[in-house]
């Protein structure tokens, strides 16, 4: 640990008790696998729709991933999705889209600070869309979403699944290069569509050109990531990047990782071994905290011609690592790699708890007892 990374420590003086809205279906279980081991959080409550509500956790949820079953929570009694029954300061939604919009508000209205993995506000202009090694500053709209809308509390979104392994490398080129226009064609895992998700029958042995709602994300969300923050009198607001993204998305039969094939025209010419350079080179802003789940090697960049592979890669650091390969030249635009992350991990439950881990350290969630 470096000096600056011990000035900027946090650690809260005891643990935060924290919600996970939708706790029964395979995010929320994400979720609470990594809050039950977490330096700073314990779940407090597990929350979920009226027909599990009341329900030993045990009884309202078949467990599917690996570990302790139940995470240690198997009598944990269910309660509703309702601040009323199920307040606690931070609260990590893994909510759909539609509930999500219901919902969340709620619990930001009654001063908690709920991180959320659903796309319902990831596009308001006063939500944080956040990656933290990337744009940390953007939590700065906090206040003004406070302000805007009367909430003791806020909302605070990560990206779509597929969105941040997209954004990452772009973050990189755009600083460095600038960035023209994308071309990026998805490979994404079936634990994206949620469980049970695609018919064994639809993609065993097939690929599925057709996500619906995916591309429209995929080609919007970066823009407003990489977007610059501009402060103005009483007003915060983001700029997003002008380049232009072209999705193609794809369901495949992989469990775990979202594999994206990807197409850049940079503005200004540079060489293939700059660009390897420059993602070699990157230093996510996360580096000066110490954040429980930020990655050792946020970023990875592989020489091998068969690399980025979900099955070798998708893993790597308990999931919360982007890896990168294939970098090659473009022979209509500039340079061509593959990009792959952790769909539901990177691209779901880890990074809302890095999210708040990041607002934490920040100093941008006064309402939790530090």
């Amino acid at each position: 640990m470096n000096n600056n990374q011990s000035q900027l420590q946090f650690s809260p003086s005891k643990k935060i008790p924290v919600t996970v809205l939708g706790a029964t279906g395979v995010v929320g279980q994400r979720f609470l696998r990594r809050i039950a081991n977490h330096p700073w959080f314990y779940p407090q409550f597990l929350a979920a729709s009226d027909r599990s509500a009341g329900k030993k956790y045990a009884e309202a949820c078949r467990w599917r991933l690996s570990g302790l079953s139940y995470a240690g929570y198997a009598e944990a009694k269910v309660v509703p999705c309702s601040p009323e029954l199920a307040f606690s300061p931070i609260v990590f939604s893994a909510l759909d889209a539609g509930p999500a919009h219901e919902i969340e508000p709620l619990f930001a209205e009654a001063g908690a600070s709920v991180f959320s993995n659903a796309s319902a506000f990831r596009m308001e202009e006063d939500i944080p869309l956040l990656i933290p090694e990337l744009n940390p500053e953007h939590l700065e709209l906090i206040e003004m979403q406070k302000a805007k809308r009367g909430w003791h509390g806020a909302i605070v979104t990560n990206p779509n699944c597929t969105t941040v392994m997209l954004a990452v490398p772009l973050a990189i080129l755009e600083e460095q290069f600038g960035l023209e226009a994308v071309i990026v064609t998805s490979m994404q895992a079936i634990s994206g569509a949620g469980y049970p998700g695609v018919s064994a029958l639809d993609i065993e042995g097939n690929v599925i050109p057709f996500i619906r709602n995916e591309e429209s994300k995929v080609e919007s969300e970066s823009n407003k990531i990489l977007g610059r923050l501009v402060k103005g009198e009483n007003v915060i607001s983001i700029v997003p990047k002008s380049f232009t993204v072209s999705a193609t998305c794809t369901r495949v039969p992989v469990i775990d990782g979202h594999t994206l094939s990807i197409s850049v025209k940079l503005k200004s010419k540079t060489s293939l071994e700059k660009v390897v350079e420059a993602f070699q080179n990157y230093k996510p802003k996360t580096m000066v905290y110490n954040l429980p789940s930020s990655p050792k090697h946020f970023l990875r960049f592989l020489e091998e011609d068969d690399r980025p592979q979900p099955r070798l890669d998708a893993e790597e650091e308990e999931g919360m690592c982007i890896s990168l390969g294939r970098l090659r030249p473009c022979p209509i635009l500039d340079f061509k790699f593959i990009s792959l992350g952790h769909n539901t991990e990177r691209g779901a439950a880890g990074a809302s708890i890095l999210n708040a881990e990041m607002a934490l350290s920040m100093g941008m969630l006064k309402e939790v007892d530090r």
